[in-house]
């Protein structure tokens, strides 16, 4: 069952195990009452229509539902990528659509990881490069950069191959190296949104275990949105959106 702030406080088809131990953690982040909608015609089509959810720390929470159900708008919103038309999303307390779009950017740099069904890597880099990239726009030098840029790239077991450009790479190191960037700032919150859209059933299983043991590793909060029931299985908490609402479970 969901209650109104989006908490799963009962289970479905046996989702919302370890919520007791995730409620007693401090929130991380919140939303509250966001609406979204988007113009169409004349007129505006409604995405989101009041939503709420806390996210504890150290939580792993996925959202699941049809395609069009607003997940993915969610997540940006959540993730600071996307502004809402009303609502509020606070990350430790403080409401984060209060600061400017740069202070937005330099957050976001700092205390959160993207990673989605396409790897949006740098054609014209090379693997180190590209997860290279937010610690030199953070002002990091080169040199600094480079090695903990390394340090990120093995940790998802793609030294050998940190100086291949994308094209030298296969789909599922593409996403590896997605995730490398996405953590090489160690933030607190990472984001994926549909991370393994795009991959095989093998590469599936290798990105979705590589998840989970970086987050046990890290301490990470971990936010997902999946088609992909195996990966939702493996979640802590999973919640159902239906047509910009939360689906109501008995």
């Amino acid at each position: 069952m969901i209650n109104q702030n989006g908490n799963d406080i009962g289970s479905e088809r046996g989702f919302g195990r370890d919520i007791d131990r995730n409620l007693r953690q401090p929130i991380i982040l919140s939303a509250k009452n966001i609406t979204k909608s988007y113009s169409q015609g004349a007129g505006f089509l409604p995405i989101l229509k009041g939503l709420s959810v806390e996210v504890t720390k150290g939580e792993s929470l996925c959202i699941v539902g049809s395609s069009g159900a607003g997940k993915s708008t969610l997540l940006h919103i959540l993730g600071t990528l996307d502004r809402p038309d009303s609502g509020q999303v606070e990350f430790h307390g403080e409401n984060l659509f209060e600061k400017s779009e740069d202070e937005l950017a330099q957050f976001r740099n700092s205390k959160m990881g993207f990673v989605f069904q396409f790897h949006h890597l740098l054609a014209e880099f090379t693997a180190l490069e590209n997860v290279m990239m937010p610690l030199r726009i953070s002002g990091m030098k080169p040199a600094e950069a480079s090695e903990r840029a390394y340090v990120s790239i093995e940790r998802v077991g793609l030294a050998e191959r940190s100086h291949h450009f994308p094209n030298q790479l296969s789909g599922g190191e593409l996403q590896r190296v997605a995730i490398a960037r996405a953590l090489v700032r160690e933030p607190e919150i990472l984001f994926a949104d549909e991370p393994t859209g795009n991959l095989d059933s093998q590469n599936s299983l290798i990105i979705q275990n590589l998840f989970f043991q970086l987050k046990e590793e890290r301490g990470l909060t971990m936010i997902a949105v999946t088609h992909d029931a195996q990966f939702a299985g493996k979640f802590s908490r999973v919640l159902r959106m239906t047509d910009g609402q939360w689906a109501k479970t008995v």
